[in-house]
């Protein structure tokens, strides 16, 4: 059963400036189950009133958007009418409230028609809504499609927006995995675009403690948080250009799951989503 949690910002963001790279939550808080018919959850972003919760599913799923109320009741069911789902995996908005669908799902790293979508979502009274813009793009140093095993760096399942620009921080899924990911920076425009590469970092562990899957950004711009199954990511230090002085601070789930879907609620609370998992006992969806 998939389930929100939420977590007090003060364990999140009052962690000891002497730990070195590291610190834990404690306590996940159970808020509410989410509907039986959301099984895949690949993304989340609040609505400028923080009323709904909107989410999105990933491939092999509708091209919907799902709205939700804070008790996790379901508010829409919202068809995007001129998209097709390839692989959807997050959604993000602007601090205008716009919504971004990221249909940049890459595993085998071959895709060829990447692209973040603009639609035309205002409330939950819609039963459907219109890409209103697409921005194509393709990765610059990307020459194979896909690369040799020991290069599969460009799968993507989590974005920013800031400052009329995408940030894009890509999913390893290389032989050998060491925790590197790249970012890059798309502008917010209609068209089709090279995603420059503005960013290589190493995040530290195996595939569950630093494979991002998803990323949200605080209304300061100052702190982006990415997500892995078992930990947080806190990034600080980032200019808008150059993400290669980013410094990044770990912070510890202290559980190990699927989780797919992070978004702040206030710049000092996190919403987390998870994927349910029939081999495991329980996957978490949460608010910390």
């Amino acid at each position: 059963m998939l389930r929100v949690v939420i977590v007090s910002a003060f364990l999140l963001w009052s962690c000891n400036p002497k730990a070195q790279d590291s610190s834990a939550i404690d306590k996940l808080k159970v808020e509410f189950s989410l509907p039986k018919k959301l099984k895949e959850v690949s993304g989340m972003a609040l609505s400028p009133d923080k009323k709904t919760i909107w989410t999105i599913e990933d491939q092999g799923n509708k091209n919907m958007v799902y709205g939700l109320n804070l008790q996790g009741d379901p508010t829409a069911d919202v068809l995007v009418e001129n998209a097709e789902n390839h692989d959807w995996e997050d959604i993000t908005a602007d601090p205008q409230g716009n919504l971004y669908i990221g249909d940049f799902g890459n595993n085998d790293n071959d895709r060829r028609n990447l692209s973040i979508l603009k639609i035309d979502l205002k409330n939950d009274s819609q039963k459907s809504t219109k890409v209103i813009q697409e921005t194509k793009f393709y990765y610059e140093g990307q020459t194979e499609f896909p690369p040799k095993k020991s290069n599969l760096l460009y799968d993507c399942e989590a974005f920013v927006e800031m400052n009329g620009n995408f940030y894009l921080f890509t999913k390893n899924r290389s032989k050998g995995f060491d925790g590197t990911f790249l970012v890059f920076k798309v502008p917010n425009q209609e068209g089709d675009f090279e995603a420059k590469l503005i960013g290589r970092l190493k995040l530290k562990g195996g595939y569950s403690d630093a494979a991002i899957t998803s990323a949200a950004i605080n209304s300061t711009k100052n702190q982006i948080v990415l997500l892995n199954h078992k930990n947080i990511q806190v990034l600080t230090g980032f200019s808008p250009d150059d993400f290669s002085k980013t410094k990044i601070r770990t912070v510890s789930l202290n559980h190990n799951s699927q989780k797919e879907s992070v978004a702040f609620f206030d710049d000092h609370t996190l919403m987390i989503a998870d994927e349910k998992d029939k081999k495991r006992v329980e996957r978490y969806i949460g608010l910390i």
